[in-house]
């Protein structure tokens, strides 16, 4: 089948080079002329512009967009529903937030143009594996792209999930999910790394990808990242978030859904960007006043920073 992918970051770009092994023909744009002419390179048909775009696809055109989620994803839909036309399907793949979604499918259902939510998961490591794809909006126009979405995805990890905005909600969730397993795997090797044994966290790892009930892929990844660096001196602990997990917290309280291991898992993302949280120093000082509990100075914390045995 033929078609365009716009955005060729790292995901964008692995999966236009997975598309093309696969036989698909993809026309290839991203504002960054380089990543254009890397994807050229590996066999897709470089595009100069949307216009470019549109003219270089046969109808009815299939559009995949993997750019940021809000603005970046809205301003690439408006520009393509001026260029596009009826039967023509845009498929949005990045990490929208469902309700955007919803709201995509019916101005574009307006203009005759089918709206595909692809939630997509699989990282830097897609290309190879193959990514897995949930899939919602306008099931007709879902079933003729099947094959782009078979190709993409490793057996098994393709599925149509429902109409307009099931497949960011889906994705939403499997997000979710991962906040809290990666919050366990972390505390898990910090609980072990502070116990009063020398353990050697990548041995640990993995040992416990051989029939144990915590191994997953995420724990293959952290004995790679202990293979590479035993103590992790080269990461600060500092986690962001791309939004899934606050909205998924959203959408538990909005159903009455009771999620506190999401919840506190996307809460301890925020406290690992504080320096000095400011609530802990609010709790300090009350500890203080009704208690008489010691608290610590700001002037301690030099000679700490400073390398000082305590």
């Amino acid at each position: 089948m033929q078609i365009a992918m716009i955005g060729l970051g790292r995901m964008g770009a692995n999966m236009t080079t997975r598309l093309l092994r696969g036989g698909h023909s993809v026309v290839a744009y991203d504002r960054n002329a380089q990543a254009v002419s890397e994807c050229a390179k590996g066999g897709a048909t470089p595009a100069s512009s949307l216009d470019d775009v549109v003219q270089k696809l046969q109808p009815p055109r299939a559009v995949w967009i993997m750019v940021p989620a809000g603005k970046p994803t809205d301003d690439t839909i408006a520009d393509l529903m001026q260029r596009l036309s009826s039967g023509d399907a845009i498929i949005d793949g990045g990490n929208s937030n469902y309700q955007d979604s919803m709201a995509r499918a019916e101005r574009c259902a307006q203009h005759g143009i089918a709206f595909i939510d692809a939630g997509t998961s699989g990282g830097i490591w897609g290309l190879e594996n193959g990514y897995c794809l949930m899939v919602g909006g306008d099931e007709a126009a879902v079933r003729r792209l099947e094959p782009i979405f078979l190709t993409l995805a490793p057996e098994g990890g393709y599925a149509y999930v429902g109409r307009s905005g099931a497949g960011h909600f889906s994705k939403m969730v499997h997000n979710g999910i991962e906040y809290g397993m990666l919050a366990a795997y972390g505390e898990g090797f910090e609980v072990l790394e502070k116990s009063q044994f020398p353990y050697d966290l990548h041995q640990l790892a993995a040992l416990w990808l051989h029939g144990s009930v915590v191994r997953s892929w995420l724990l293959e990844l952290a004995e790679m990242a202990f293979r590479r660096n035993p103590t992790l001196s080269d990461i600060r602990g500092y986690v962001d978030d791309s939004g899934e997990g606050r909205w998924t917290v959203q959408a538990a309280i909005d159903e009455n859904v009771p999620a506190p291991v999401i919840t506190m898992s996307l809460i301890s993302r925020l406290v690992s960007r504080q320096d000095e949280s400011f609530s802990a120093k609010v709790i300090a000082a009350l500890r203080n006043e009704f208690g008489g509990h010691a608290v610590k100075s700001e002037e301690a914390r030099a000679p700490e920073a400073a390398g000082a045995t305590r």
